[in-house]
């Protein structure tokens, strides 16, 4: 496990129990998502925040004119603290860590699920519904379109891969045919 994973973590513990504290856990992680979302997808962003020749504090100005009003207190001093430390690169692996604590304390899991067209509401939730019976978890779905799929869905918790896909079947069914040949 490198350093920046094992640095991610703390801070991603100590954010999570501020949050809790708050009961604001889940509203934490989507302002957190979307300032790294908004810092890693602009390349000029991140330029000014890494770049050594910019004083941090010129760069905690620009940073909380930036965040304030559009995210709590806690998100900022967290990203503050990690400029002023020079950490501002392990964001990504703090959201992570902060996803998997906070599926961990609260009993939620995140589902990617594949499918050929947009699933609606209602077809996203009967597919939490049906995974989380099996995982024994609330799950939230992200859903990824996948042509190549044919039909059906495909559905990975964690590293579960559950493939109801057409292609998956025929795959399943063809390397069966391929055993009662030998």
């Amino acid at each position: 496990m490198s350093r920046e994973t094992i640095a991610a973590k703390r801070y991603a513990k100590a954010l999570f129990e501020v949050a809790a504290e708050q009961q604001r856990t889940l509203e934490v992680e989507q302002e957190l998502k979307a300032v790294v979302e908004a810092i890693t997808a602009d390349s000029d962003v991140k330029k000014f925040i890494s770049t050594p020749n910019i004083s941090v504090s010129v760069k905690l100005d620009v940073l909380k004119k930036a965040l304030q009003d559009k995210v709590s207190q806690p998100v900022i001093n967290t990203i503050e603290l990690l400029v002023e430390r020079g950490r501002a690169d392990i964001l990504p692996e703090l959201l992570d860590s902060y996803v998997r604590i906070e599926g961990i304390s609260l009993g939620l899991a995140d589902a990617t699920v594949y499918s050929t067209y947009p699933l609606n509401q209602q077809e996203q939730d009967t597919v939490a519904a049906e995974f989380g019976a099996l995982a024994n978890k609330k799950i939230r779905v992200n859903n990824v379109i996948d042509k190549s799929l044919l039909g059906g869905v495909k559905v990975i918790i964690g590293d579960k891969l559950y493939d109801g896909s057409l292609a998956g079947k025929l795959e399943r069914l063809e390397k069966s045919f391929n055993r009662l040949a030998q």
